[in-house]
Formats: structure tokens, C-alpha cells, sequence
């Protein structure tokens, strides 16, 4: 029995790159079924895609996250590929994503992108690529080197129990996170990245996406590490009060007068705030411990279809 293998593309306006992505994908992947999610777009992507042979559904809700989380929802399978319609990535490098995911029983092998030129990456994507992997690896585990990149190889297990909550380009984010907080098996390999075809557009724009990327970072860690968040917080917090009573105490001291009595008070308001803030990060940590075990449960509740071969 074979594994059953869906590559997705969520796409928008790519008239000029689907029918080679489907092409390449079918050539590369001869028994999998390559389902295209068109994004609303204005051109003839849905006519081109359906005519290079894939299955083309619809997702009326704009942004990269919601076709993603309508494509997990939707489709059944063993093996799924995930993929930009824009025909930067490598087809051919498919059957080794997958040859590893299986042969090591992973949950994501995530394509590590290897430019072969220098118009195929961005000088502004390049640096935010790193700056947020490297504070994600910071924050959660140093175990991607390419957060942000667009072609990755799922089991079903983790397809099926990823929560998928992120709207936009954001969602890379997410996958990335969703992985390393649950201790999940994942790997990568390094693929060829091109520039993309004449008439293809990016639709990702360096500093506004850059901001949701940041912000996605920003409320994960609160809500994936609240009290190293809220301690953070209440260090800032504590250390300002200090700043500010330390006067007031000596001036106490010498005088034994309290002359800024405002200060004395914002002094200990601020202590008082630092303490609810050490509080609710102890608190949210129980919460979060919690819900983490939901996933954990959730996750380990969908079968394994597919085993490593025996060494």
C-alpha cells in the first residue's frame, strides 16, 4: 500500500507560473493529486490550473493563512506537499521531502531555500527571514533555519491537528512554532530557489508583512510562553519602581519627610503592577501547560499510517 500524497497550492493571480507549477508537481509526483486553491484572483489562474490537469478549488476569504487552514480542513490524505504557486521552488526536490519524511517517520520536512540567483531573493526578505528565525530559534528552539519558507512535506498527523488561527503570510510563522512548542519530529533539506517567471508579481510586501510576522512572533510567545513574558514585564516594571523610590527612600532617610509624595506613590503602584504582572504569568503558564497537553492529546489521537522501514 502506497502512501497518498495532495500537493496544495494556494495561489492568487498566477496566470503566468500555475500551469508550469502543476506540470512540474505532476511530473515529479506521478500519483499524487495537485488540488489548487485559487485566492480570488482577476486573471485566468483558474482556467490555466484546471487545464494543466489539477483539481482547482476556491477560498473567498484573501490571505495565504485562510487558504491554508480551508486546504488542511478539506483534504484527505497520507502525504501532503505544501507549495507557492509562483514557480520559485524545486518540483524534483519533492520525492526526497517526502522520502525522508516517511523513512524517519518526521511530522515537517521544511524546504531550506537556496537562491540561484540574486533576483530570487530579496535583500529585505533575506534579513527578516533571519532576524525572525533567529528569534524564533531564540525563543522556542533552534531547529529551522528557514521559518519563512513556502514549500514544506506534512504527515497527516500534524496536518490534522495544527490549529491554523493566522490569516496571512503569517501562517509560516505558525507552522514553524506549532512544531517546535510541541516537540514535534521535523527536519529540512536545502532546495534550489529561482527568481520568479516574467509577469509574476510578489505579493508579499517586506515591511507591512514584516509587521504581521512580527506581531504573529510577538502573541505566540505570550501565549505560548506567558511567564517568560509577563516576568520579563515585571523585571522592567520592578526595576523602574526601584529607580524611583531609591530618592524618595534617601530623602526619607535624611529628612525623615516624604517631599515627593507623587513619586513615592506612581513607586509603588509600579511594584504593586510588577507583582500582578509575575501573577498572571504564573497564572497563564498553568493554562498554557494545560492546553498544550490538549494538543499533545489531539495529536497523538490521529493514527500513523505509514512506519519507517526496519534497519
Amino acid at each position: 500500500m502506497r502512501p497518498v500524497v495532495a500537493v496544495l497550492v494556494p495561489c492568487y493571480n498566477e496566470e503566468s507560473a500555475i500551469s508550469k507549477v502543476v506540470a512540474d508537481f505532476r511530473a515529479a509526483l506521478p500519483e499524487a493529486t495537485v488540488f489548487v486553491y485559487d485566492n480570488n484572483s482577476t486573471d485566468r489562474t483558474v482556467d490555466i490550473a484546471r487545464a494543466a490537469g489539477a483539481v482547482v478549488r476556491i477560498e473567498r476569504l484573501q490571505g495565504k493563512g485562510n487558504v491554508v487552514r480551508r486546504m488542511f480542513a478539506d483534504i484527505e490524505a497520507d502525504i501532503f506537499i505544501l507549495v507557492d504557486g509562483d514557480d520559485t521552488y524545486d518540483a524534483p526536490s519533492a520525492p526526497q521531502m517526502i522520502e525522508l519524511l516517511l523513512n524517519e517517520s518526521l511530522d515537517m520536512v521544511n524546504a531550506v531555500r537556496v537562491e540561484s540567483s540574486a533576483a530570487a531573493y530579496r535583500l529585505g526578505h533575506r534579513f527578516g527571514n533571519r532576524a525572525l528565525t533567529g528569534f524564533v530559534a531564540w525563543m522556542f528552539g533552534s531547529r529551522s533555519s528557514d521559518m519563512l519558507s513556502g514549500y514544506r512535506a506534512f504527515s497527516r498527523r500534524f496536518v490534522k491537528t495544527f490549529p491554523a488561527l493566522a490569516g496571512g503570510f503569517e501562517i509560516e510563522t505558525e507552522l514553524t512554532v506549532h512544531a517546535l512548542e510541541l516537540g514535534l519530529p521535523i527536519s529540512e533539506i536545502r532546495t534550489p530557489y529561482r527568481e520568479r517567471p516574467p509577469g509574476s508579481v510578489s505579493k508579499l510586501h517586506t515591511y507591512r508583512d514584516g509587521a504581521r510576522i512580527a506581531r504573529t512572533i510577538f502573541n505566540l510567545i505570550k501565549g505560548e510562553k506567558p511567564l517568560a513574558f509577563f516576568s520579563i514585564a515585571a523585571l522592567v516594571l520592578a526595576l523602574m519602581s526601584v529607580g524611583l523610590a531609591v530618592p524618595v527612600v534617601v530623602t526619607y532617610m535624611h529628612t525623615g519627610l516624604v517631599p515627593r509624595l507623587p513619586t513615592a506613590i506612581l513607586a509603588v503602584s509600579m511594584m504593586m503592577i510588577a507583582a500582578l504582572s509575575l501573577t498572571c504569568g504564573l497564572v497563564l503558564d498553568t493554562v498554557t501547560r494545560g492546553r498544550k497537553e490538549a494538543k499533545r492529546i489531539a495529536y497523538l489521537s490521529v493514527p500513523i499510517r505509514f512506519m519507517p522501514p526496519p534497519q
